[in-house]
């Protein structure tokens, strides 16, 4: 192995360690599964904002993003990240605080369990359905992630597809298994850290390699609707396509998911003191708008430098690679370069293994805590509850491997799916459930089983008939749910006296 390509495998490798012995140091602080899933509810401000984003930011902040810019212009991405933006904006200023108090004044430590304890369903069928919920779509969510992970191997160093995939999820289940929610999110603030200085440094390189700024906008000119906002290039044609404002909308639906999203919920309910939350929404906002602005930068900057033959040309799927591409260029200048371009790598790493070990952490409170628990009502210590959650992150995790056994499959098309899925069921679910009192356990099934089956409808039976119907799944999906949450509710007498009261207490504390 060249010189220069063992020094970015080892930067990779060191990398890979550490997040190893961060699991293993803090797996002594998983005493009781209230540690394992939430950390015990002792997250500060920074790690709660940059563990929410980071676990959100999965790797198609890396590779999606960038992937879709090259290959259609700026006009996709940029709305769907302006909409994500406010999304975000909107997600920690409305839901974050009013979910922290009530959750924790119900003593519920996953968010299935607060949908239960909220309408008083003490059957659990809620929980039941939720559960199911999450563990259907975040496998393959996850799956993605694990071929981010194997398609990046792959590419840079020739190493079997399925291999790489294989030993990556075995990292990250590794440290998410003994060190839950705590070794997530710490983890998480860090590669954070790494992705948003993979992001500059690339971004940097890639002007060089194109040779400067005016080389970029100069080829990007010569690009039908490349800089649009209002079109979008067609490689198939050659040609700009108009832009509609319905789909402008459509895209800037993905902002909806945010308000059903386990894995960014759960640390609304993690942090540790709820008055902190301003410091932490200024901090995610900030950090979502820059890193998704320089993701798009990155895919134009791409197209130029594949213009100037600094790149290959990346077509299709491969248009995901376009990081690998600069990093593995920027490996060649050198030891030093190599270094860099390491981190470089190690930050698309960190993309995936954020968003994976949350998603694991996420779908395994789901199977042990609301299914065995809750639903089934099956009775056992807190030694046996942990065990159990690390045995369902491990059998979740081989299942997510088998679904990404093929290297082809798109990253983004893959998130999109799930983040519409989680954002239609649970998105109308948890807003109602926090700020509309006469919402019941009726109305609540209702819209998370409308708004789960509308995905599904909508993405493979009204989506492919075109034109006004080829929208973005989530807005129809959400609105959908959003509607049978609330005529179910009121057509069944809204919630009952004491569930109310309850609302009204909890409310005196959350406002």
């Amino acid at each position: 192995m060249p010189t220069n390509m063992f020094v970015v495998v080892a930067v990779i490798v060191a990398y890979l360690l550490g997040m190893v012995w961060l699991g293993v140091k803090l797996s002594k602080q998983n005493e009781t599964t209230g540690d394992f899933y939430l950390g015990g509810r002792k997250l500060g401000p920074l790690v709660t904002a940059m563990s929410a984003e980071a676990s959100d930011m999965s790797s198609w902040l890396l590779m999606g993003i960038p992937g879709l810019a090259y290959v259609s212009g700026i006009c996709d991405p940029a709305w769907t990240c302006i909409g994500l933006a406010l999304g975000t904006y909107l997600n920690w200023l409305i839901v974050a605080r009013r979910l922290r108090r009530y959750s924790h004044r119900l003593s519920a430590i996953t968010l299935p369990e607060f949908y239960a304890k909220r309408y008083h369903d003490h059957k659990h069928v809620i929980s039941l359905i939720a559960a199911i919920v999450i563990i259907v779509f975040f496998i393959p969510y996850t799956a993605s992630g694990f071929s981010a992970c194997g398609k990046l191997f792959n590419s840079l160093f020739g190493v079997k597809y399925q291999t790489a995939m294989v030993i990556f999820a075995a990292v990250i289940v590794f440290y998410t298994t003994f060190g839950g929610f705590t070794a997530a999110s710490t983890s998480d603030l860090i590669q954070s850290i790494i992705m948003s200085l993979g992001l500059i440094i690339i971004l940097v390189t890639g002007v060089v390699m194109a040779g400067g700024v005016s080389a970029v906008l100069d080829n990007a000119k010569t690009i039908p609707g490349l800089l649009s906002l209002s079109q979008t290039f067609d490689a198939a044609t050659g040609t700009a396509k108009p832009y509609s404002l319905l789909t402008v909308f459509s895209m800037m639906a993905w902002g909806l998911g945010y308000f059903g999203m386990p894995h960014v919920l759960l640390r609304f309910m993690a942090i540790e003191d709820a008055n902190k939350l301003a410091t932490s929404r200024r901090i995610a906002t900030v950090w979502v708008v820059i890193s998704m602005g320089v993701a798009i930068l990155i895919g134009i900057v791409g197209l130029g430098a594949s213009a100037n033959g600094a790149i290959p040309t990346l077509e299709a799927a491969a248009s995901e690679t376009v990081i690998v591409e600069f990093s593995s260029r920027l490996a060649s200048f050198g030891i030093l370069p190599a270094a860099v371009a390491g981190l470089v790598l190690a930050g698309i790493l960190a993309a995936t293994m954020s968003t994976a070990d949350s998603q694991l952490l996420a779908a395994a409170s789901s199977a042990s805590e609301d299914i065995i628990g809750h639903f089934f009502g099956i009775a056992l210590s807190d030694k046996k509850k942990l065990i159990i959650a690390r045995v369902t992150v491990l059998v979740i995790s081989l299942i997510a491997i088998f679904f990404a056994r093929d290297p082809n499959s798109s990253v983004f098309r893959v998130v999109s799916f799930a983040w519409a899925g989680f954002g239609a069921a649970f998105g109308p679910v948890t807003i109602l459930a926090l700020f509309w009192k006469k919402s019941n356990k009726w109305g609540a099934l209702a819209g998370m089983a409308a708004g789960g089956a509308m995905v599904f409808v909508w993405k493979f039976l009204i989506s492919p008939l075109g034109g006004v119907f080829g929208i973005y799944e989530l807005l129809p999906a959400f609105l959908v749910a959003l509607l049978a949450n609330v005529l179910v509710s009121l057509a069944t007498g809204g919630a009952s006296a004491e569930v109310q009261k309850e609302f009204d207490d909890a409310s005196v504390l959350t406002d």
